[in-house]
């Protein structure tokens, strides 16, 4: 792998190298984390930037308060990364996630295997919109369990149930409405 290449692969997830193209496998949505999860990491790269920002003040120890410095700021911008580099992808055939920086990961459940969806919305998350899905799927023991800082949980899980639903995995299952009136 050149070097340019490795580097775009460290910025970036590049969802379509993991679908299944020849087999008809589309996007239907592609899920960032939730932006408060870049709440702590900012902070920590401004504490960072704050520490540096002193060292016109602090005389011929300049090189150590640069070096105490650019470790939360060197931190702060990995944890920005890790959290940009994490993905949740619904397609038309799975649910996959992947995520990593240096050493990417890759967990899938497949449709037709997802049991059950359990969302989560803590009270923070129903005021800024975030919510956390649980995954119950036929093999117990996959490393697709549970996907946190969901944006739009509600949407998202709405689609699964579309996607599942269309794919015709789950019989539908039909009402018949009596009229009264008619005694049928």
């Amino acid at each position: 792998m050149s070097r340019g290449r490795f580097l775009d692969h460290v910025l970036d997830p590049y969802i379509d190298d993991h679908l299944i193209a020849d087999e008809g496998e589309v996007v239907i949505d592609e899920v960032m984390h939730h932006w408060v999860v870049m709440v702590k990491p900012v902070l920590i790269v401004l504490l960072g930037v704050v520490i540096i920002l002193v060292m016109p003040f602090v005389g011929e120890l300049w090189w150590f308060v640069l070096a105490v410095g650019l470790v939360p700021v060197t931190y702060g911008l990995y944890r920005i990364q890790v959290e940009f580099m994490d993905r949740f992808v619904i397609t038309n055939m799975r649910v996959f996630r992947v995520h990593g920086v240096f050493n990417q990961q890759l967990a899938t459940v497949p449709m037709s295997r997802i049991l059950d969806i359990s969302v989560h919305k803590p009270l923070l998350g129903r005021v800024l919109g975030y919510g956390h899905f649980t995954f119950e799927s036929a093999a117990q023991d996959q490393g697709l369990r549970d996907i946190r800082y969901v944006g739009r949980p509600d949407e998202r899980d709405l689609t699964i149930q579309r996607v599942i639903q269309r794919s015709g995995l789950r019989k539908d299952f039909k009402v018949a409405i009596v009229d009264e009136d008619d005694g049928t």
